[in-house]
């Protein structure tokens, strides 16, 4: 079971709900220690995890199989990764694609020859075949062709690939879908709410994406080694670190952040009680030297991250443009006990989105002994449920007083009404159109809460003008098809953060931040839009390695200081000069796909 939150916690003064949800607010979050990435390998770590490789038959061009034992001290599990064969014009992000460079899972318990033959009929079929129900996850990736081939000529040449190649795209794999949670046949969730190795959210799918870095790794020194014998060299450590894996993820992601409210809601308050908690602390000198030197790492990270897309470099550059802004604040003032409350304060009121949310971040790495606890916490038993004795009135005041936001919408104005989220009869994928211009409206999809909860105001007040005495029930038994949105309006006017706070039909709504909501959760990194409705980000990129994770030292703080990792320097050489490099490269040659 997952942890709950203590009266003492509730006590700590909070962040205002109207200012933490906010969609755009939301849409500017930056992954963290509390991220389901950092988690897993402090969990790995800590109980000391072994990984091994128990079949590598690959080709001469990495094509073949591989599995992976996992033993952990409450179970065992494999990665079974199939590589293949992929013709250049059959190599697809999208969610049609039929075939990829790569499928893989992660089993619960022994592979032996028989499954092993079920898998390797099924799983490069991804949606296609019949998944075993003793897969946990289901998965399939992509190459970084550009990254892949320099990687490989470079290794079998006898030298180390230029890093730079990592800091325009951060992996040599990206995935286009990562399932669990009983899709396509695989282990349902029910599975894994005991499971003591994967009951924190998400934690199986990130396994599987974490043992796929480490085949990406030995795959490519493989090739290597068999293009030149005696020539060949393995990839440096710092070079291994630093690449991560690819995801490739669009608008199918959004339904997840609105079917969930409660998950999302504990997600963001746990972030939320530990910053509180943080606020509440006096701080040390080394405290403030460690967000100092915490400060200067992320901003050169961001000036290392090349995206696109022009809103997000604006708005990557604006932060780091400010943040030199924030160290000379903070190396100057003095130590007061309410100083980092000073710092968030002054940051809502003096820089961007991105850099407020970075500064509250920056603060959750100084105190792990504050921030770990909460990995316990981001779980929940979801059920919306209903209230059908509360008197009728009372709704309507739970309405106007927790979803005053979305009665602040006019849905007269087209623009409150421009969009519609449907889902693709093609794929079943969820999918944007305008309203009155593109087909599809007869599939809308309910996840617009905004209008759904004005709706259901102008309905409850007219029946309360004809029975002022009603409960709740009563108006269901006439108005039945309002039971959804009533259910969810009286369990989440129970949390503190409730709904998002957007309008999702509206004209200026960007789906791009539903997606780094979660993404920033998973431990996203290198956020980059390819438009407003798909992105690619990099996941792992930092962390440590398979090879280290028996070897760390008893205090984890440096074994698990791995976010915002910079390009490893091989000859000395300054941020600045860094990121002018950078910059030329990207205006030359473009993003590396």
């Amino acid at each position: 079971m997952m942890e709950r939150i203590s009266p003492r916690e509730e006590s700590l003064r909070l962040r205002a709900p109207e200012r933490v949800m906010d969609l755009e607010r939301l849409g500017s979050l930056h992954a963290s220690r509390l991220s389901f990435t950092r988690s897993l390998i402090r969990q790995m770590a800590r109980q000391r995890w072994q990984i091994s490789a128990t079949r590598f038959e690959l080709d001469s061009n990495g094509h073949g199989t591989a599995i992976y034992r996992l033993q952990t001290p409450c179970g065992r599990y494999h990665g079974v990764i199939f590589s293949q064969p992929l013709p250049d014009d059959a190599r697809s992000d999208r969610v049609i694609a039929e075939a990829w460079d790569v499928t893989f899972g992660v089993v619960e318990g022994e592979v032996d020859d028989a499954l092993l033959e079920q898998m390797a009929a099924n799983v490069p079929l991804q949606e296609a075949g019949r998944q075993h129900p003793r897969l946990l996850v289901l998965s399939r990736a992509n190459r970084s062709l550009r990254n892949f081939n320099a990687f490989s000529q470079a290794l079998s040449a006898g030298r180390q690939p230029d890093p730079a190649w990592l800091t325009r795209v951060g992996y040599l794999y990206r995935t286009t879908a990562v399932y669990g949670n009983g899709k396509f046949g695989i282990a349902d969730f029910g599975r894994l709410r005991d499971n003591p190795d994967f009951q924190r959210p998400f934690s199986a799918q990130m396994l599987a994406v974490y043992l796929l870095r480490h085949f990406s790794i030995q795959q490519v020194e493989h090739i290597a080694r068999c293009q030149a014998p005696g020539v060949a060299v393995d990839l440096a450590t710092p070079l291994k670190r630093y690449l991560g894996i690819g995801n490739s993820t669009g608008l199918g992601m959004a339904p997840f952040l609105i079917n969930h409210p409660q998950l999302i809601e504990r997600w963001v308050a746990s972030r939320e009680q530990a910053l509180a908690q943080i606020h509440a602390q006096p701080p040390s000198e080394d405290q403030r030297e460690r967000l100092l030197a915490l400060l200067d790492r992320a901003g050169c990270h961001l000036a290392q991250t090349l995206t696109a897309d022009a809103d997000q470099e604006k708005r990557n550059a604006a932060t780091v443009s400010e943040l030199p802004e924030v160290s000379t604040w903070l190396a100057q003032v003095p130590l007061t006990d309410n100083l980092w409350q000073e710092l968030t304060e002054w940051g809502h009121r003096a820089f961007s989105l991105e850099t407020q949310e970075l500064i509250n971040t920056l603060l959750l790495e100084l105190y792990p002994a504050i921030v770990e606890p909460f990995e316990n916490r981001m779980g929940v038993d979801e059920e919306l449920e209903l209230t059908p004795e509360m008197p009728l009135v009372r709704l309507k005041q739970l309405i106007e007083t927790h979803y005053d936001w979305a009665l602040a919408y006019d849905f007269d104005d087209p623009d409150s009404r421009y969009w519609f989220w449907y889902r693709s009869v093609e794929k079943e994928e969820p999918r944007l159109g305008v309203r009155g211009h593109d087909p599809g409206v007869d599939r809308e999809l309910k996840l617009a809460i905004a209008p759904r909860v004005v709706d259901t105001h102008r309905a409850v007040i007219a029946y309360l003008d004809a029975q002022p005495h009603a409960t709740v029930v009563d108006f269901l038994i006439e108005h039945s098809r309002y039971k959804d949105i009533v259910r969810r309006i009286q369990t989440m006017a129970e949390t503190r953060f409730g709904d998002i706070r957007a309008n999702l039909w509206d004209r200026n709504m960007q789906p791009m931040h539903l997606l780094r909501t979660k993404l920033s959760f998973f431990g996203a990194g290198r956020f980059d839009p390819k438009s407003d409705r798909w992105v690619r980000i990099t996941l792992f990129q930092g962390a440590p390695l398979v090879e280290e994770l028996n070897a760390e030292p008893d205090d984890l703080r440096d074994f698990d200081d791995w976010g915002f990792p910079l390009e490893p320097v091989l000859e000395a050489s300054s941020c600045a000069t860094a990121q002018g490099a950078m910059t030329d490269t990207q205006a030359t040659n473009g993003v590396a796909s």
